[in-house]
């Protein structure tokens, strides 16, 4: 399966590669070559170091306390202590480093530790300079959790292309009969 980048942060993007969550969870990081992959199509890195099997549980360690914090964020609770460390310790090294080339174009360089980094940073700007923002899809299997930059904040699928076509096929169907 192909990853998505749809939420409007690297952070809740890197918590979508677990999809349908309540019901039928499915992992799209089972492996370290999946996480290499993720971390090169999330742009956070151009050509990331192979990542080791080690890289992969600090990954999965991650990317269950951004969505713990997510989910607490959007509630209006507290913050989960653990999961704070857990960030916390993520985003101590550096992130991956900006290389300006001649022809103006840059190149990432940085090997998993960075991109999960920079992963964690994302999460910790994201809960304090935006923590009403974040949203659940609508969609009854989808539980991506996304931005909403929207103008009225009124969003309500983590991607149109996908979950928001599927419910207004589905609204249509229903008044066509």
């Amino acid at each position: 399966m192909t990853f998505a980048f749809v939420s409007g942060s690297v952070a809740l993007d890197f918590v979508g590669t677990v999809q349908s969550r309540r019901d039928a969870p499915l992992d799209l990081l089972t492996t370290a070559p999946r996480l290499s992959e993720w971390a090169a199509a999330s742009g956070l890195v151009d050509t990331p170091a192979p990542a080791t099997p080690a890289d992969l549980a600090s990954a999965v360690r991650l990317r269950e306390a951004v969505y713990a914090l997510a989910l607490a964020s959007a509630a209006g609770s507290p913050l989960p202590p653990e999961e704070c460390a857990t960030v916390n310790e993520a985003a101590l090294p550096d992130p991956p480093r900006p290389e300006l080339r001649p022809d103006g174009t840059v190149l990432r360089h940085g090997a998993i530790e960075a991109v999960l980094s920079e992963v964690a940073r994302d999460a910790i700007r994201l809960l304090t300079e935006t923590p009403r923002l974040v949203k659940e899809c609508a969609a009854p299997r989808c539980t991506r959790l996304y931005v909403d930059r929207s103008h009225r904040g009124s969003r309500r699928w983590c991607d149109m292309t996908r979950c928001g076509n599927r419910a207004k096929a589905a609204l249509h169907r229903s008044r066509t009969g």
